[in-house]
């Protein structure tokens, strides 16, 4: 399957604690169907100190974040929307943002 998400688009977070916030997608899991998102949901970590120069302690990282739960937002209009696909006349598949129509460049 297609990604509709991939990593660098920046999305929404449209359920759970982090709802309303908008991010960068720093990593996609395809297997789970998630995605890691810079500043949405948060977790605290207890980490043990390992080596010399690390620390141990409570560290926060961003957690995965279910595809389901995120929506592109349109580079065109700065709001969310669907992603479409469409095929080019060169024969290229690219994603279209179904609110505007403009192709999205990844």
């Amino acid at each position: 399957m297609a990604a509709r998400i991939r990593k660098g688009d920046i999305v929404l977070v449209t359920t759970g604690k982090s709802k309303g916030q908008r991010g960068e997608v720093l990593q996609v899991i395809p297997a789970a169907n998630r995605a890691v998102v810079r500043g949405a949901a948060i977790a605290r970590h207890h980490q043990k100190p390992t080596g010399v120069n690390q620390t141990g302690g409570i560290v926060e990282r961003e957690a995965a974040i279910h595809l389901s739960n995120l929506k592109l937002i349109d580079p065109r209009s700065e709001r969310p929307t669907k992603v479409g696909f469409r095929i080019l006349d060169d024969g290229r598949k690219v994603r279209v943002a179904k609110a505007t129509g403009e192709v999205i460049e990844s």
